[in-house]
């Protein structure tokens, strides 16, 4: 690895930038409300999605933004916390977080880190180096990510701003903002769920949720079941495994493993840029087939479980009941008894805004696809019901016109956004994902904006006017007629 390639590459990135800026020049008009200064937007998550998405605003001359992430610095996103798997699912050409610029390419990184031609080796990116790539990526764009800082409320406040309430060590501050961008994971529009047989009957300290943090070096030697079969459930099986435990059963409702990844089929231009312009009855055929072929595990992922001996899998064998026992964890299946020391549990998230602290008070006045769309007979989906149901620009709708307009300053870059824009908070659809979202960001501040910049132009007729707007100053001199 040499250091000395990765400065030049930052370099070479930096002056990429300075040359692609046309045009450079601040153009939203600067706001203060009671002398209380206003965000242009306020971006609630610093990880992968956040991150971009503050680039693309940057790169359209907005910067009067601001990014909130509760973790410390370098610990944002899922890839050192709860993201398990060896590699990345999605392919090793994938892009995104660059916005096509060549030298923020994860290849470009790569090479630089590990030398020429290293690229031709790498089959899928290592999950801890993409993440070592996200924060070389921050690192040179200079963003405004303030870690350590979580968000407990979203308000209105006036005709046309939020109030963002946040909390860091130092105690609660007040924001306000034109508009809001929730770009907090896979789960920041709901919670990760535990079926209510297994919190009501287990000590917290018998089980833990794939998103937890878990002690797999204490589990050596002991007796683990893993309820779930998707991908994130056979990597903690895999994590188990590797770190000595006796024994993995994992249990899942299906007959059999899903055989492909949908996710996969939906890597194109055609359906990951265009499937918002789909008609909600399309929308609502492509998302139940997605939804119900679900995610399976890669082939390296099961093949990495099966290579252990004590490695079982359990098909069509839900659990009909679960209690704590003198020989440990007692899961009654249709197929008997199976006891376990300790049991993880990987079944998914429930997109649900009343469960959020942050979202709780806009949670009422949010329309769900169940609002909006009437499926037809035998298409009826309670889970696809309960998404929101989201404007081109991912923004939210209000469940009664009138009542609550300002959650449409409300934009949400989670999994939540799948039904209405096969956005999912995801690698793949990043790329087209943050173009729309920065499109209908900037497209609001400068029609919201339009008489001021207005303004600007009929005064643009004094030398030093000209001057003023050369430095970003987009104001009118008000009340003087100096046409002479």
């Amino acid at each position: 690895m040499s250091s000395a390639q990765l400065d030049a590459l930052s370099a070479r990135a930096r002056e990429d930038l300075a040359r692609l800026s046309y045009p450079a020049r601040p153009w939203v008009p600067a706001r203060r409300v009671d002398g209380r200064a206003v965000r242009d937007v306020v971006i609630v998550g610093g990880g992968q999605s956040g991150m971009t998405i503050a680039f693309g605003l940057a790169r359209e001359a907005v910067h009067n933004v601001e990014v909130l992430d509760r973790n410390p610095a370098g610990a944002e996103g899922v890839w050192r916390r709860f993201a398990r798997m060896e590699t990345l699912r999605t392919p090793k050409h994938v892009i995104g977080p660059d916005l096509g610029v060549p030298s923020l390419l994860p290849q470009a990184w790569y090479e630089a880190r590990f030398g020429a031609g290293s690229w031709e080796g790498v089959e899928k990116i290592p999950r801890p180096l993409w993440h070592d790539y996200l924060l070389w990526l921050r690192s040179v764009l200079d963003l405004p990510i303030r870690n350590g800082v979580s968000v407990e409320d979203i308000a209105p406040f006036g005709e046309d701003l939020l109030e963002v309430t946040t909390r860091d060590a130092g105690g609660v501050t007040k924001v306000l903002t034109r508009s809001v961008v929730l770009a907090s994971g896979i789960e920041g529009a709901g919670v990760w769920t535990v079926p209510d047989m297994i919190a009501a009957e287990l000590p917290r300290g018998l089980y833990a949720h794939t998103s937890e943090p878990i002690d797999f070096a204490a589990l050596k030697g002991r007796r683990v079941a893993v309820l779930g079969a998707g991908a994130s459930a056979f990597d903690n099986a895999a994590e188990a495994l590797a770190a000595g435990a006796a024994s993995v059963d994992l249990f899942a409702r299906r007959s059999r493993l899903p055989a492909v990844n949908p996710y996969r089929w939906m890597e194109f231009s055609g359906f990951l840029r265009h499937f918002g312009e789909l008609p909600d009855a399309l929308k609502w055929r492509f998302m139940r087939r997605i939804f119900t072929m679900n995610q399976p595990p890669p082939q390296p992922t099961y093949d990495r479980c099966a290579a252990h001996g004590g490695f079982r899998v359990h098909l069509g064998c839900p659990f009909l009941s679960v209690r704590e026992g003198p020989g440990g964890i007692a899961i009654e299946t249709p197929k008997g008894v199976v006891e376990a020391d300790f049991l993880i549990v990987g079944t998914g998230l429930r997109v649900d805004f009343a469960a959020r602290p942050e979202l709780a008070r806009m949670a009422p006045h949010v329309a769900l696809w169940g609002d909006r769309f009437d499926a037809p007979a035998g298409e009826a989906d309670p889970v696809l019901e309960s998404f929101p149901y989201l404007g081109r620009a991912f923004a939210l709708q209000e469940k009664v016109p009138g009542r609550a307009p300002w959650v449409s300053r409300v934009h949400c870059y989670t999994f939540a956004a799948m039904p209405s824009l096969a956005g999912s908070a995801g690698i793949s659809a990043l790329k087209f994902g943050a173009e729309r979202l920065v499109r209908g960001l900037t497209e609001r501040l400068f029609l919201e904006d339009a008489e001021a910049h207005l303004a600007s132009l009929e005064a643009y007729d004094e030398p030093e006017l000209n001057e003023a707007a050369a430095r970003g100053e987009t104001r009118a001199l008000a009340g003087e007629d100096r046409r002479c």
